[in-house]
């Protein structure tokens, strides 16, 4: 599949990993398991509700989510942060 991440994402990823650079590993490797399989058990990986429907979450760390959008072969990336951030 490809990763498209939208403009406000590469924003807020950016910002949070030059906030937390011990997150850069962590965030790679995520990045190539979406690449790879969206619901890779260890992602994570659940369908939102409400406001968020029709999205999906995985998570970077324990408190971390990225929120994408899956169109044909492609993975949007949407957001990043904290999960009372994005929800």
């Amino acid at each position: 599949m490809t990763i498209k991440p939208y403009k406000t994402f590469l924003k807020r990823a950016k910002k949070l990993l030059e906030k937390n650079p011990q997150l850069k590993e962590a965030y790679a490797e995520i990045y190539l398991k979406l690449e790879n399989n969206p619901f890779d058990p260890s992602l994570h990986t659940h369908p939102l509700t409400g406001e968020l429907q029709g999205k999906y979450a995985c998570s970077l760390t324990y408190d971390l989510r990225i929120v994408f959008k899956l169109s044909d072969d492609i993975i949007h990336l949407l957001d990043i942060g904290s999960h009372d951030e994005v929800y």
